[in-house]
């Protein structure tokens, strides 16, 4: 019942579903390259240009499991409630299925008090869909998504 590993997913595939996957990279439950291998048997199993049309998994830096931790970990992967960021999993699948407009980066955010939103946001990020990662443009604010572009990065064992 609990065995997800499946990498077929030519039925879900072919009924016009669209999966976004995302984890924490320092969850501490269930190791991050758990999901990264899932990804990439998916890719194999489909192939990457048929994988890429209706799956993306993001990867969370400082998020544990599922949320918390050090890194920005709030971009409404548990529901609307509290979310203030551009774009969440559900408004990025909404534009990929409604749209046809596949999912980019989602924004995070870590709270300034991770228990009370009311004291504002500390830093924002962008999640990128992997194997892209968030680079530092250079300049601008390093607390702010708007100072980081998403780009390939190598994250071979």
């Amino acid at each position: 019942m609990l065995n997800s590993a499946d990498p077929d997913l030519s039925a879900f595939q072919q009924r016009g579903g669209k999966l976004i996957l995302y984890h924490g990279w320092l969850d501490a439950a269930i190791t991050a390259q758990n999901t990264i291998d899932y990804y990439r048997n998916v890719q194999q199993k489909m192939g990457e240009r048929v994988a890429e049309n209706f799956l993306r998994l993001y990867m969370v830096p400082g998020m544990q499991h599922c949320a918390g931790g050090p890194g920005p970990f709030i971009f409404g992967q548990l529901g609307p409630g509290g979310a203030t960021r551009r774009t969440t999993p559900f408004s990025a699948q909404e534009q990929w299925v409604e749209k046809r407009q596949a999912s980019g980066a989602i924004i995070a955010a870590k709270q300034n008090d991770d228990h009370d939103p009311a004291k504002g946001i500390r830093m924002t990020r962008p999640l990128c869909p992997y194997p892209q990662s968030a680079i530092y443009t250079g300049s601008g604010n390093a607390n702010d998504a708007a100072s980081f572009t998403c780009k390939a990065v190598n994250f071979s064992r």
